[in-house]
């Protein structure tokens, strides 16, 4: 049936870009709302009140004020960011005036108040919905991740089958699991902790309270939709997920092409599109300068942008830092994680410092230059949802090599000799994902590098490729409709 143009949605989220960010959660909360704008659909996004959110909401006012059992009032207060997206703020200082992460203290551990935090950000934001609180009643309540996932129980157990729920899962290992005594805090009925509700494992778990109760489930890739079902890659709730089997659909994330076009990009050295590629070479010359590089035109540069994990599969790519560097190539590494694994590269670095550069942390323009100026990127996750860094790397014309996982199956073109043939290349894959294939997969590249006219070819493939919201706002439109 067509959608109105006044239906309303409350996205409930943690993070958003720019106002907050630890990963691609905020990137998607960020930019797929103004997409479903543009496709007539009326999106308010709820977040915590961090510093950081209140101070980057123009033209806020106070929404409404609300009382609590342990601190004074909290305040919701409402407004929009410069890109014009529609914000509500949990302003609540007992909960959310903390700087840094906001889900980790300062020694990298989770915050005690986790539990507590985020299901009182998850009751005010179900009330707001239902219209309990402030001046309107939406039509479907959209969270995403564990930290949102109490919304569809507290909607449930208000009785009401007006307001329609959805549960986005970002990413399934984290689960928003808290002891059971936390249970009796909640406000839910305690029937709701039960095999078939809240309880896992003798815990509570928040995610598995969006999986329960949601009316839809839907998770950033198809490839990953599938994954999620199995026993392998379920995580615990691989059964769960098969007997919800059809309500569950897998589509695809996309980037904001305003924020990723190399062609206005104010953070790289020399701008370039499709259209006029040569400023690509523009932007190596200037990173290899800046990162103080061997300078090498002809020398495959390969990037790292990610959070150093084993999931990631950077602990595979820390072994191959000598074999990449005796076949040519140099890597420019930005990210932050394990200590292992950072230590590794550290170490690569110090050993290869004219080849190898390792920037520990994040820094969202070195970011983009990286994007800009390398030749290739290392994507060798061991399971990837979805993955935005691909489709980011693909917009810059730098060419993903990725495990054959999740999203990034889904969007990458494996150069193979079909591929190749076609015309149709837009990275390289490999599968399974251990330090065998992975060699090959390097190999590959060098290879396909070694091949200017074949490397260009894959090279503006990845320019062309349509990696924006368009295609995956109008389903979400429609699957809004469907419910």
């Amino acid at each position: 049936m067509p959608l109105k143009k006044t239906q309303s949605v409350l996205f409930v989220a943690s993070e958003c870009f720019p106002l907050i960010k630890t990963g691609g959660l905020a990137d998607v909360v960020g930019a797929l709302p103004i997409a479903l704008a543009h496709a007539g659909t009326n999106v308010t996004v709820f977040l915590p009140g961090f510093p950081k959110v209140l101070a980057g909401i123009e033209s806020a006012r106070t929404l409404a004020k609300i009382k609590t059992s342990d601190g004074p009032p909290a305040k919701l207060i409402s407004g929009t960011t410069a890109s014009g997206l529609n914000i509500i703020a949990l302003d609540a200082p007992q909960y959310f005036d903390i700087e840094g992460n906001p889900y980790l203290d300062d020694t990298g551990n989770d915050r005690p108040d986790n539990g507590a935090k985020y299901a009182y950000f998850s009751k005010v934001a179900a009330d707001v919905a239902l219209g309990k609180i402030g001046r309107k009643k939406y039509d479907i309540l959209h969270a995403h991740d564990w930290q949102a996932g109490l919304c569809a129980a507290y909607v449930k157990a208000s009785g009401t089958t007006k307001l329609r729920t959805i549960l986005t899962i970002h990413n399934l290992a984290f689960q928003g699991r808290f002891p059971k005594f936390l249970m009796a805090s909640l406000g839910l009925p305690t029937s709701y902790y039960s095999r078939n509700g809240l309880e896992y494992w003798d815990q509570v778990s928040f995610l598995k309270a969006g999986i329960m109760y949601s009316d839809h489930i839907t998770t950033v890739s198809p490839t990953y939709a599938l994954e999620i079902q199995s026993d392998d890659g379920g995580m615990g709730f691989g059964g769960l997920l098969r007997a919800r089997s059809q309500s569950i659909s897998g589509l695809l994330n996309g980037i904001d092409l305003d924020v990723w076009n190399p062609e206005t990009d104010p953070e790289i050295y020399k701008s370039y599109s499709a259209e006029n590629p040569k400023g690509k070479a523009g932007n190596k010359s200037a990173l290899q300068k800046a990162l103080k590089l061997r300078p090498d035109a002809k020398a495959p540069l390969f990037t790292v942008i990610s959070r150093l994990t084993t999931q990631k599969g950077l602990d595979l790519l820390a072994d191959m830092t000598d074999f990449i560097v005796a076949e040519g190539g140099q890597i420019a590494l930005l990210g932050s994680g394990d200590s292992a694994i950072e230590d590794a590269f550290n170490a690569a670095a110090k050993k290869h410092p004219t080849e190898i550069s390792v920037t520990i942390g994040y820094d969202e323009p070195l970011a983009h230059q990286l994007q800009a100026g390398a030749d290739a990127i290392f994507i060798p996750s061991r399971f990837e949802p979805c993955g935005l860094t691909q489709l980011c790397a693909m917009r810059y014309g730098t060419v993903p090599i990725v495990g054959r996982v999740g999203g990034l199956n889904d969007t990458v073109i494996d150069a193979s000799p079909m591929a190749l043939a076609n015309g149709a290349a837009t990275g390289v894959q490999f599968a399974p994902v251990n330090a065998h294939m992975l060699y090959s997969a390097i190999s590959r590249a060098f290879d396909l590098y070694s091949n200017p006219a074949q490397w260009n070819q894959i090279v503006t493939n990845c320019l062309n490729q349509n990696v924006g919201w368009e295609t995956s706002a109008a389903d979400y439109r429609d699957l809004y409709a469907s419910l």
